[in-house]
């Protein structure tokens, strides 16, 4: 059982979790005593964030008091930014999609054209909700720096580093903002699911390669914020120029943008990654055939993680991974081959639990493991007003310093 504060979060937490359902399972979680647990669900209900109904005992007898989160006390909006498109979403507090948008833009768009009309869509989506904005999750490619919001290394993402997203959300919403890598943002997506691993590689095979690390049931990115970054690890692919100005990269003969240039030099014509997949699963031989040779590829990379870290499962999501068994068939290869017997005896290669919407629901868990933690439950708590508002407000000092 996770260890949980006895504090008003703590008992919050245990009730999320589903590791308690009544008073008694929160006294004999927390130690407390009843009037200590009382007290802490009062101050919970007057935040919006509990209620108390009914829930029949199993011998017939008297009912006893169930307690449930209030999954309406509030909603976390997503935005995964990727090089060509962007996919929005509004959940409510236990992760359920309430409305989604997701469009094309054009290569190259810098943040002060996108972002304001992110925003705009945002806006139009949660005009009909009507519930209050607890925070907002937001990923892109390449390397974030978490604290201060901003990309501070995307090959793929010109004109973003060291550009600060939150004043663009603050024209809608003052609620904490947190920002991710996108790899890492699926990695939460995984832990989000349920999984039963705690020790994961996610992989993000899409335009350009990334991959989320996950120890001990916690996403670890690094004293930079780079931890993953395997695109760009310099392999035997002799001159060959990356989209990152080096050259010899493994993006450069198994990033989805080689994948796409390599098809259209065979005379065949692809537009993205997303067209030649589409094409591998309708039967394609010329597209199965780049796709597993991608794999191959990355598993090369890919088994001195696993020799390094011993995961229990390896998970492929992005756009190559929607074409799973092709794409794995080629990992499998490279990684047999290349680990140790011990490391690969018991592994798993799995697809991303949540397909296409990885991303978001990422987001979403950003948001929420943030929001929802009870060091910032209980901070909010101590504030004149413990609803969540959303509205043009003063910052959140969970805003100012993101907890976790």
């Amino acid at each position: 059982m996770p260890d949980a504060p006895a504090t008003a979060g703590g008992l919050l937490d245990h009730l999320r979790a589903g590791r308690a359902r009544t008073r008694a399972d929160l006294q004999r979680l927390s130690g407390l005593s009843r009037t200590a647990v009382g007290a802490r669900l009062a101050a919970l209900e007057e935040a919006g964030l509990i209620e108390e109904g009914h829930e029949q005992a199993p011998t017939g007898g008297r009912p006893a008091g169930a307690l449930r989160f209030r999954a309406d006390a509030g909603v976390v909006l997503a935005v995964a930014i990727g090089r060509s498109r962007s996919q929005l979403a509004v959940f409510d507090l236990v992760g359920r999609e309430l409305a989604g948008d997701t469009r094309d833009h054009e290569v190259g768009v810098g943040a002060e054209e996108l972002m304001p009309l992110v925003v705009e869509r945002l806006r139009a989506m949660v005009a009909p909700i009507d519930l209050p904005i607890a925070g907002v999750g937001i990923s892109l490619p390449g390397v974030v720096d978490e604290r201060r919001r901003v990309s501070v290394d995307s090959p793929v993402m010109g004109g973003w580093d060291g550009v600060e997203l939150v004043p663009f959300l603050r024209t809608l919403t003052d609620a904490p903002v947190f920002l991710a890598n996108d790899a890492d943002t699926m990695a939460r997506a995984e832990l989000f699911s349920g999984t039963p691993y705690r020790d994961l590689l996610v992989v993000k095979a899409s335009t350009g390669l990334g991959m989320g690390v996950v120890a001990d049931g916690r996403v670890l990115t690094g004293g930079l914020g780079a931890a993953g970054e395997i695109g760009h690890t310099r392999i035997g692919a002799g001159d060959l120029p990356c989209r990152c100005g080096a050259a010899g990269c493994l993006e450069s003969v198994a990033g989805g943008w080689a994948l796409v240039n390599a098809f259209n030099d065979s005379g065949r014509t692809a537009g993205h990654v997303r067209d030649l997949v589409a094409m591998a699963l309708a039967g394609d031989s010329v597209a199965r055939n780049l796709l597993r040779e991608s794999g191959r590829e990355l598993g090369e990379v890919l088994a001195v993680a696993i020799n390094l870290l011993n995961p229990e499962a390896v998970v492929l999501g992005g756009d190559m991974g929607a074409a799973f068994e092709v794409y794995a068939a080629g990992v499998r290869e490279s990684v047999y081959a290349r680990s140790t017997a011990l490391a690969t005896r018991d592994l798993q290669f799995l697809p991303a639990a949540h397909g296409d919407s990885a991303g978001l629901i990422g987001c979403a868990a950003l948001a929420l493991d943030h929001v929802l933690a009870p060091a910032a439950v209980d901070e909010r708590l101590s504030s004149p007003d413990p609803r969540f508002s959303g509205g043009p407000a003063r910052l959140a000092s969970a805003d100012r310093h993101p907890v976790g």
